[in-house]
């Protein structure tokens, strides 16, 4: 009886499609933040960056702390 069952499974695979699938590799996703590119990100902090000193020197001068040549 033991061997029938042996010889049946050893015959008929479980799964006889099994080779039809087909691996489907996982798609990378890109790596962008604010769905900006490498180039983009980095003129958006230069801009910040000139916005802050520009903010930084009017405030300066409007509080009298440094005061131009120009004007002395």
């Amino acid at each position: 009886m033991l061997e029938e069952f042996r010889e049946q499974a050893s015959s008929s695979p479980l799964y006889e499609g099994e080779e039809t699938f087909v691996e489907v590799k996982p798609r990378r996703p890109r790596r962008r933040f604010l769905g900006m590119t490498a180039a983009q990100r980095f003129m958006i902090a230069i801009m910040l960056l000139m916005m802050a000193c520009l903010l930084g020197a009017l405030l300066l001068l409007v509080t009298e702390k440094i005061v131009p040549p120009a004007l002395f």
